[in-house]
């Protein structure tokens, strides 16, 4: 007999937990994860973990010995989007399953710090209130694609989004700030728009490739 997996998913800003229902309705969906999160889950029944998103600021994070703990114990860990992705990029040689781009620009050395995936988040309702520079990031990558910016404005723009306190990064601060480094003014006002209209949510389509990997996984009952 194939059964489908009992999860626990850790969700948050990333992707509305209405959404990620309508992806995977059977799993269990707890708020981000902190210290001693992963640990309560262990031994309840849960067959696997996604770890979307986690606290980094407002208590201690997750570590990466409650992972290693669900691994130890035969559950099914998968990691991206977020805290996901950061802890799926030093754990995957352990078990862990790392999913989406995020995960991907972790492990290739493109992205290395826990604050290319902060933001400030509604604490009720999980929205999220600033910009997380891997979105910034994702949605350049587009508007080079479609050659509505250039390399170097790209350079320019994305140093001024790291000079940029996570807590305020928004679209226009960031342009703004890109400007003040010496980008076009002009430019400025065509590459906010531009960037308004062609943003790139890669937290979201993270969640959304997690949920539907962990939706796939069976497992066989005797």
């Amino acid at each position: 007999m194939v059964l489908l997996m009992k999860s626990v998913v850790f969700l948050g800003p990333s992707l509305p937990w209405e959404e990620a229902k309508a992806i995977l309705p059977t799993a269990d969906y707890r708020p981000p994860a902190g210290r001693g999160d992963i640990v309560a889950v262990v031994g309840m029944g849960f067959d696997a973990i996604g770890l979307i998103d986690g606290v980094f600021y407002q208590r201690p994070a997750v570590a990466p010995r409650e992972i290693l703990l669900a691994l130890d114990q035969g559950m099914k860990v998968l990691g991206g989007s977020s805290m996901g992705a950061l802890r799926a990029a030093e754990l995957d040689a352990y078990g862990m399953i790392g999913v989406g781009k995020i995960y991907s620009w972790y492990k290739e050395g493109k992205i290395n710090s826990d604050d290319e995936v902060a933001l400030v988040f509604h604490p009720k309702t999980f929205e999220a209130l600033s910009e997380p520079l891997v979105n910034i990031r994702a949605t350049l990558e587009a508007l080079l694609d479609g050659r509505k910016i250039t390399q170097g404005e790209a350079r320019t723009i994305i140093i001024a989004a790291k000079d940029t306190p996570f807590q305020l990064r928004n679209s226009m601060r960031i342009v703004q700030a890109a400007m003040n480094r010496g980008l076009d003014k002009g430019r400025g006002a065509l590459i906010l728009s531009a960037f308004r209209d062609c943003h790139v949510d890669q937290k979201k389509l993270d969640a959304r490739e997690l949920l539907t990997k962990l939706n796939s996984l069976k497992h066989k009952k005797c």
